[in-house]
């Protein structure tokens, strides 16, 4: 049997893909050795060991996330959160488990969160919703004031803008840069990966200086992501801070 299947067969992973993403960073071993195929032979006697810090949460963002809090300072403690492009609640997750009082998740698609985060009493899933056009009355009267985004197949230019206008003086934000969705489609190639991997960095530089042209926020750093996106893309960790 192959490898991911069968380390979903044992319960030890919820689909093949996670599986094979986690094989594929090297976090699951085989009698002892990493495994490095995810269509690795496998019979039923074999030691499977998993070390892998992603089958804590619903998705593998979660360490993105977690990532950039530790290496930006930033602290959602006691905060009114908002994660936009929620999907399955990875986002979301580490923020209620960092300290978040309450979590609006928005997403344009529908069914995507998972249970278990859905149905956190502190967290307000709005599915349907583009953040694009994200008004106050969708809040609740909820001003936020820890804004985190996991956005694709639209330019955080376009996202962003509604949530960073309605955020409390003060707030801070973390922002995935998935560089494949600011480039045009002239930029991509097979598989959706950019043509040029060197312009993924220059399009994360240019989203940094966007940022503080956006009344009140300012940029605070910008990293590499821990992990490559699912589609095998460079991504980045976009911090800033609204000061005014």
């Amino acid at each position: 049997m192959r490898l991911d299947q069968f380390l979903v067969d044992r319960g030890l992973f919820a689909s093949r893909a996670r599986a094979r993403d986690a094989i594929l960073r090297g976090t699951v071993k085989v009698d002892g050795t990493p495994a490095k195929k995810p269509g690795q032979t496998v019979t039923p006697a074999v030691k499977i060991v998993v070390e892998d810090p992603a089958s804590a949460y619903v998705s593998r963002a979660a360490l993105k996330l977690l990532h950039g809090l530790d290496i930006f300072g930033f602290d959602p403690t006691g905060c009114q959160a908002l994660d936009l492009g929620a999907s399955t609640g990875g986002f979301t997750q580490v923020l209620l488990e960092r300290g978040a009082v309450h979590v609006t998740a928005i997403d344009v698609g529908t069914g995507q969160m998972d249970a278990r985060i859905a149905g956190d009493p502190r967290v307000t899933s709005l599915e349907g919703v583009n953040a694009r056009h994200l008004t106050q009355d969708e809040l609740n009267g909820r001003v936020p004031d820890f804004l985190v985004s996991d956005v694709s197949f639209i330019s955080l230019k376009l996202a962003l803008p509604p949530a960073l206008a309605l955020a409390a003086k003060g707030a801070c934000g973390i922002f995935l840069v998935k560089p494949q969705f600011e480039a045009g489609r002239e930029a991509i190639g097979k598989g959706g990966l950019l043509r040029d991997p060197a312009q993924a960095e220059e399009i994360a530089a240019e989203l940094e200086k966007w940022l503080g042209t956006n009344a009140g926020w300012r940029a605070v750093g910008l990293a590499p992501s821990p992990i490559e996106g699912g589609d095998g893309n460079r991504e980045f960790l976009l911090a800033g801070r609204k000061d005014q």
